[in-house]
């Protein structure tokens, strides 16, 4: 981008006066959710956001307040918890007894501790201790979705299919066969068969080959990468040749603790060059408790993102109260970091037409808990997602009427819907536009999707970000940054949006600084 085209970039707060007191007006009528605004949340006086700084709400502590809770009480019962250490230090003799095996999280500086309650006050005022974290659980939150959005344009008309990019899918794990992750172009061998499986690392059970007791994982694969053999192409995925790397953080019920989680973004930080990974899918996230400067959570996935590494999430999927009422605030962690790229959900509403989509009731709104950042970036298709099933897994036994059959009869797909299907579908367009960029960074990767993101008339910035992702821009663009020279104007098409944001600052680039596509 030359310096004429930044001077004409318009930077503006996106929380202005009028919106933060709409924001707070709202708050008042929410009902009790897990993350989203609850009684009493949103009760005290809205703290200021500024750009590259906490808020007042970031609080310096050693001890997180559900830890000074349990300290507090039943003194015989233990807890899991997170220590982040000082620098060049190790866990204090007095508690290694209480560290769990394979409990390290480099990528922190930490490590896991099943710790009595009765010692929490007293580790934390240990000189070796930076901070206490309790071990949150976490959990994880087709044809018509590849029209709609473009990528079967782009695989027909461009040629690519995400061919040489590595995406890890931090999940559930991966079905240990499916027809749909076979390897169909080029000569690339892997180790689990003719599987696109690069690696398989399991942090739940330790089992060394892949396996998907939930059924989660695989769904998310297939969105990304499914290349729709047992569909003759109709449940084709984003990025069908691209190449995945499966980490298990969920457990057959689809539970799991943030630590697991961490451990699972230390391996990619540990091995992205390896396997060439280039983008982490994370349909799993956990309710916010601490603001995204100490969340030990959000800062492993800042190291992951600052490696040149993606870091695509889902919102959540507390769009509404149990009575049914819109709610806003209920983005979960890690999708509250402005370093990472947090998809909401829309629908197709069965059509494979843009017109007639909009955003799924279900997806989670901004702003952020704490920090008060707008999010999520972009909204996918998420709802009535066709993806594939894993046979033997939770969602297959007990998701029966989900199933749906491919084209030798049996049960080779499922039919879900949330925030966790729209993450991988933009993970996988990102793979497209690594492919035909690959100098790209995380933000550019971000910005364009953004900046080429089609705006809906009706919806705030809250519920559909930038807009609806749109494959067919984005990855023009990102060609065009390919080869652009210094003073190129920059293209643009009538329906972009034409802005992006970080945090709680928004630009936007000027009309006459760009030029419509021929």
């Amino acid at each position: 981008m030359t310096r004429s085209s930044v001077d004409q970039i318009k930077r503006k707060a996106v929380w202005g006066a009028r919106l933060t007191v709409a924001s707070l007006c709202v708050g008042l009528l929410l009902t009790s959710s897990s993350t989203a605004f609850a009684a009493g949340r949103h009760a005290r006086k809205a703290a200021v956001a500024r750009a590259g700084r906490p808020n007042s709400l970031a609080k310096g502590y050693k001890l997180d307040a559900e830890l000074t809770k349990r300290s507090r009480g039943n003194g015989v019962a233990t807890t899991r918890v997170i220590v982040e250490l000082q620098p060049g230090v190790q866990v204090p003799t007095a508690y290694r007894q209480f560290m769990r095996r394979n409990g390290k999280l480099g990528i922190i500086n930490g490590q896991v501790l099943d710790l009595p309650n009765r010692l929490i006050t007293q580790m934390s005022q240990h000189p070796n201790i930076f901070r206490l974290h309790f071990d949150r659980p976490t959990n994880g939150s087709n044809y018509l979705t590849s029209l709609t959005t473009g990528t079967r344009a782009v695989e027909r008309t461009l040629g690519l299919t995400g061919a040489g990019v590595g995406v890890a899918i931090i999940d559930s794990g991966i079905a240990s066969w499916h027809d749909d992750l076979t390897v169909q172009s080029g000569s690339a061998s892997y180790p689990f068969g003719n599987q696109r499986v690069a690696a398989f690392m399991d942090f739940v059970n330790g089992q060394p080959l892949p396996y998907d007791d939930n059924g989660h994982g695989s769904h998310v694969a297939g969105i990304i990468a499914g290349n729709g053999v047992d569909s003759n192409g109709k449940r084709m995925g984003a990025a069908p040749d691209a190449s995945l790397v499966s980490l298990k953080v969920l457990d057959a019920n689809g539970a799991g603790t943030i630590s697991q989680v961490i451990q699972a973004l230390d391996w990619v930080l540990a091995n992205h060059t390896q396997y060439n990974i280039r983008i982490v899918n994370m349909s799993v996230s956990t309710p916010i408790t601490e603001s995204y400067w100490t969340d030990p959570l959000t800062l492993a996935a800042k190291r992951v993102v600052d490696a040149g590494v993606l870091v695509v999430v889902a919102a959540g999927n507390h769009g509404t109260s149990a009575s049914g009422q819109i709610q806003y605030g209920g983005i979960g962690s890690p999708g509250n970091a402005p370093w990472v790229l947090t998809v909401g959900a829309s629908s197709t509403n069965g059509t494979p037409a843009r017109g007639d989509d909009t955003v799924a009731t279900f997806s989670s709104r901004g702003p952020t808990y704490l920090d008060w950042a707008v999010k999520p970036d972009v909204v996918a298709p998420g709802a009535g997602t066709v993806s594939l099933a894993a046979p033997g897994s939770t969602f297959f036994n007990t998701r029966t009427t989900a199933l749906v059959s491919g084209v030798n009869g049996t049960s080779q797909y499922l039919s879900l819907s949330g925030t966790s299907m729209a993450a991988p579908h933009v993970a996988g367009i990102a793979a497209l536009m690594l492919q035909a960029n690959p100098s790209l960074t995380p933000n550019a990767i971000k910005a364009i999707l953004q900046y080429t993101a089609q705006e809906v008339s009706g919806y705030k910035r809250l519920e559909q970000g930038a807009g609806f992702v749109n494959a067919i821009g984005a990855i023009r663009l990102a060609r065009f940054y390919a080869t652009a020279q210094p003073g190129d104007p920059i293209p643009v098409q009538g329906l972009w949006s034409r802005h992006s944001f970080w945090g709680n600052h928004e630009g936007s680039i000027a009309k006459d600084s760009a030029r419509p596509w021929a």
